[in-house]
């Protein structure tokens, strides 16, 4: 399940309704926003943003463009009327267009595409969190954050299996290794100090799952 941020001249002229009526059906978690400039902070924390651009395509070329222009690496899914595919071109920066009559199998393929496509080899994006696996670099909503060697592996290998619970019996073999002879303690630990390294906001990233271990849960941090 992806977090999705929707840009629409209509998330609050229609109260209570989906700016996009098709994204409401989904899974995805979908947040919703007015075209500003504080798309580029809020597209830090989701997976993929998609621009309402049925009614004011001017509006949605200048959404595209900030996002561009501000270096974001989140792709952008353009939502069109059937008149607006002819005044797109590569300068928007998009990662798919999609007619707004479309229904919500083709939306969710095209989140599911979009996303995939984004994906870098070494490079792990979920919940906020971008792990730099080549460079050691860890950062959340842009952030960098300071980990030790332990903290970095952990926290990479909860967020390469996001929902997934694993035992304190399983990370320290796949994380620390079959060599080494200290208890599950040390999980609970390292735990612990990603935890207070992710800040309140976030700490809800590392799930704990009663009587069995800990999962990444990329949608928790921003419920």
């Amino acid at each position: 399940m992806a977090r999705v941020l929707a840009v629409s001249p209509n998330a609050v002229v229609t109260p209570g309704a989906a700016a996009i009526p098709a994204l409401a059906l989904l899974a995805h978690t979908v947040v919703e926003m007015l075209p500003d400039a504080s798309i580029v902070t809020e597209a830090q924390r989701v997976d993929l943003v998609v621009v309402d651009g049925r009614a004011d395509l001017t509006t949605a070329r200048q959404m595209c463009r900030l996002l561009s222009a501000a270096g974001s690496r989140i792709p952008v899914l353009l939502v069109l009327g059937e008149s607006g595919f002819a005044a797109i071109s590569p300068e928007w920066g998009v990662a798919d267009i999609v007619v707004g009559t479309a229904g919500p199998a083709e939306f969710d393929a095209r989140i599911r595409l979009a996303i995939s496509q984004d994906d870098e080899p070494g490079i792990v994006n979920a919940g906020g969190l971008t792990i730099d696996e080549a460079a050691y670099h860890a950062a959340l909503d842009g952030q960098p954050l300071d980990l030790t060697y332990t903290e970095f592996e952990l926290l990479k290998y909860l967020a390469q299996h996001p929902g997934r619970v694993f035992s304190r019996e399983t990370l320290l073999s796949d994380v620390w290794g079959y060599d080494y002879y200290g208890g599950t303690r040390t999980v609970d630990v390292h735990v612990r100090r990603l935890r207070a390294k992710l800040g309140v906001e976030h700490e809800s990233l590392i799930g704990t799952v009663r009587n069995v271990g800990y999962r990444f849960s990329p949608e928790a941090s921003h419920d």
